[in-house]
This record gives C-alpha cells, sequence and structure tokens, in this order.
C-alpha cells in the first residue's frame, strides 16, 4: 500500500537550545547542511567514520521525506600537522593534503556515502583574508604583530553551544606561554609564520587559524544562514562556539538553525588514543567486516550517544548482516525459481515506521529494529508455499528502500539460465522419483549457491 509521510513531524535535537526542536527549513522542501570535515595528514580513524555515516544518512532521510539537501563539507589543508608531516616527509605540504584527500575520498566511497561538495582552505583564502579584514576593522579582533586575534568578550552569549560562562572558561583557561593575548579566551584568526605555506595578507605573511575557515566557507557557499550544522562532540568547544562568534561578529546572524553533534567513540571501553595504541583506521575496519556491517554497528547506537566498539558489537553487526542478505537471496532465488515478478512501488507499514523513528531525532536503533522484524516476516511469509504476492513484494521493497535510507548496500541475485534449467531438472527428477539424479543435481544447485 502507499503510506504517506508528514515533513513537519521531522524533530532533531538542537546542541544550542539543548532541545528537541521540530525541523522547519529556511526555505521549503530544501536542506541546507555543512559538516565539519578532516584535516588531511593522516588516514582517518574509525571515530572520523561515525560523522560520515550519521550524516549521510540523515541526507538520506532528509530525500526520502521529500527534501532535497544541500550538504558542503571541507578539507582543512592547511594545519600546523600538514605542515610538520611534509618536513618529515622532505616533501610540501599539497603532496600530503593530496594523498590524504584521496584516502579520504576512497573511504566515503567504501562507506557507501552519497557524493558531497567539497571546498578546501586554500581555494578560500582571499575569502578568509576579507573576512578577518572586516573583523578588525569592527573592532571584533586586533593584531598584535602580525598576529590576529578575535576579541571573545565583545559577543554576547559566548558558550551557549558547549553550555559554559565566560568567567568559568577564563578562569579554567590553561596559562600560554604566549601572553599577548587581550583574553586568554581570544582565539587565532591569522598566524605570523615562517615555516610551511603562507599567504599575504595586510598583516603580514602567514595563514589562517582554524577556527576561521567554516564560517566563510558556510557563506562563500550558502550565502546565508543554514539550516543545519553538524560534527562530533568534541567541537562543541572551542570550534563550534568560535564559529557562532564570528558569524554573530562578521555576518549579523547566527551560523545556523540546529547544531548537532554526534557522540565519541570507545574502543573496549577506553578512548582511543597514540599513546595507548588503540587507534583502528577505517578503512581497516571495512576491510575486516565489510561497509555494511561497519554502518549497522555506527547505527546501532543513537547519533548523540557514546558507541563502544568490541569484538563482540563487530560480530553482532556482522550476523545482522548475514541474516538480512539471507532474507533478501531467499526471496529473490524463490521468485526467479517460480516464474513470479515481484510487484513495484509496494509500501507497508513498516516502512512508514521506519521513517518515523528516523525523524524523531535519527532514532537509528529503533530503525535497525524495524529492519530486523521486517525480515521475521519476510522468513515467515516464504514458509508458505502459497505466498500472497502483493504482501511479499511489499516487504521486500520496504526492506530495500530502509537499506539503501541506512546506507547498507546489498546486490540483489540474479539466477543464470543455466541455473534455472538445473532447477526445473532437479524438480523434474523428484516428481520422477530418480532420487540419484534428483541427489546430484541438488548437490550442483547448492554449490551454484542456488540452495541452502
Amino acid at each position: 500500500m502507499s503510506v504517506c509521510y508528514n515533513k513537519s513531524t521531522m524533530k532533531l535535537f538542537n546542541s544550542k537550545t539543548n532541545h528537541l526542536e521540530v525541523f522547519n527549513p529556511i526555505e521549503a522542501n530544501k536542506v541546507s547542511m555543512y559538516v565539519c570535515g578532516p584535516t588531511v595528514y593522516g588516514e582517518a580513524h574509525i571515530g572520523n567514520a561515525r560523522p560520515i555515516i550519521v550524516f549521510d544518512t540523515l541526507r538520506n532521510t532528509f530525500e526520502a521525506l521529500g527534501y532535497s539537501v544541500d550538504y558542503l563539507s571541507n578539507f582543512t589543508d592547511v594545519d600546523d600537522k600538514i605542515i610538520q608531516k611534509a618536513i618529515q616527509e622532505k616533501t610540501d605540504e599539497k603532496t600530503i593534503t593530496k594523498r590524504y584527500i584521496q584516502a579520504y575520498t576512497e573511504l566515503r566511497d567504501a562507506l557507501h556515502t552519497q557524493k558531497l561538495d567539497f571546498i578546501k582552505v586554500t581555494d578560500t583564502m582571499d575569502e578568509i583574508i576579507a573576512f578577518i579584514d572586516q573583523l578588525v576593522k569592527s573592532d571584533f579582533a586586533y593584531n598584535i604583530d602580525g598576529d590576529v586575534y578575535f576579541r571573545v568578550s565583545k559577543v554576547e552569549d559566548y558558550g551557549i553551544i558547549s553550555k559554559q560562562r565566560i568567567d568559568d572558561l577564563i578562569v579554567g583557561a590553561r596559562v600560554e606561554e604566549e601572553v599577548k593575548k587581550e583574553s586568554p579566551l581570544d582565539f587565532a584568526l591569522w598566524k605570523k609564520t615562517k615555516d610551511g605555506i603562507q599567504w599575504d595578507s595586510p598583516w603580514g605573511k602567514g595563514r589562517p587559524g582554524w577556527h576561521t575557515e567554516c564560517v566563510v566557507m558556510i557563506d562563500k557557499h550558502f550565502h546565508h544562514q543554514i539550516d543545519i550544522h553538524g560534527g562530533g562532540m568534541d567541537l562543541k568547544f572551542p570550534h563550534h562556539e568560535n564559529e557562532l562568534a564570528q558569524s554573530k561578529a562578521g555576518y549579523h546572524h547566527d551560523l545556523a538553525n540546529i547544531w548537532m553533534h554526534n557522540g565519541m567513540l570507545n574502543i573496549d571501553g577506553e578512548k582511543m588514543s597514540k599513546s595507548i595504541g588503540n587507534i583502528l583506521l577505517a578503512k581497516d575496519m571495512v576491510a575486516k567486516i565489510g561497509a555494511n556491517a561497519v554502518r549497522w554497528m555506527m547505527l546501532s547506537a543513537h547519533y548523540r550517544s557514546p558507541l563502544n566498539v568490541s569484538e563482540s558489537v563487530l560480530e553482532q553487526a556482522q550476523t545482522e548482516i548475514i541474516k538480512i542478505e539471507t532474507v533478501l537471496k531467499q526471496v529473490e532465488i524463490k521468485t526467479q525459481l517460480k516464474g513470479i515478478q515481484l510487484i513495484s512501488e509496494c509500501e507497508t507499514v513498516y516502512y512508514a515506521q521506519f521513517l518515523e523513528a528516523l525523524s524523531d531525532d535519527l532514532n537509528t536503533p529503533n530503525a535497525l529494529k524495524i529492519i530486523l522484524d521486517i525480515c521475521k516476516e519476510l522468513n515467515q511469509v516464504m514458509r508458505n508455499p502459497s505466498w500472497d504476492n502483493q504482501i511479499l513484494s511489499g516487504l521486500y521493497h520496504s526492506l530495500r528502500k530502509m537499506l539503501a535510507i541506512g546506507g547498507m548496500i546489498i546486490e540483489p541475485v540474479t539466477l543464470s539460465e543455466n541455473q534455472l534449467n538445473l532447477y526445473h531438472a532437479w524438480d523434474k527428477a523428484k516428481l520422477e522419483k530418480d532420487f540419484t539424479k534428483a541427489d546430484a543435481l541438488r548437490k550442483q544447485l547448492i554449490e551454484e549457491q542456488v540452495l541452502v
């Protein structure tokens, strides 16, 4: 049956307000979304894969609800770590960033994500310098000997995203060797430097600070406040707090209507750390258990909750994916063997429930449960030799659509003419009670994976 969906039921948790809010797009039927991307000096670890999967699934959900989505992310290709990597390898920064941009792109493809627009810092330098100059001229920033800092004290509600008061932040601020700033909370917009790649600016040669790039990139691409700004929980402070402050100072508006942050990821109960030696590369995890299982594992916990990765969690994800693959394979093989065409454009109440779960602040644990529920019903239907094709088709197509939204790709099984002929020969041998021939044909069908 056909199911209708109400876009107004989409609710998302806004980190800025600490409330679940009904999603109301700035522009009707469209979503503008920006998610902070990687600093490209090394391979992405499994924690980096979580926002990739979370926000790709959110995009898929919006599109399933009938929205068009303009999704932008960035590559930070200017950074001290990139410079140090280039020095270590006795090469230039561009060689380093090109290598890891390619690796990140390949990882996204391996994780079944949709294509999206990316923008690089090095391609936005003129706009970044102009923006910083505007902040200096409006007294929101100040230049000290070629280093430019943002005046946090001039922005109201600083700390609203991280839920921290300025006074508390100042008390807790680390005592820096750099004491020329007016306040320990003031952050660098432009850094005077002699090492690595540099640009000319009104304050001398240097490069931008990290916190400014996304603000400028969002304005360059969208030209206005956006619907959703996302990233990991670790970006709340200081990165997103500083982005919001600059947007208010330079553009006189909030950067986004909704701020979304995914929870952090632990390995066997411990935070990933190079010192502990428990860093897991995302590409190695995909190679080990497959992209579908990686996505299932990531979506098995609510995106705002911490996720603990362990062998049992990985095994559970693999087990669930195998269950789903087996059900789909049975449906596809049995319908082909019987010469039955599955009815297209069929849906069930399961699909509506699935979208309802995802519309509730991307409640993927509930959504995955619905996928397993529909698999159980498909198994029950398949046990009935005289199944109703409309019911079977509805369940099958609903499952396929759910998996697509979750970014899990399972290629359909298409039997060859030879496999079909083998099956019919086996059927005939059984009817004729030629059990020797039937056993031989059955063995062949098992080898061909037509029969389990």
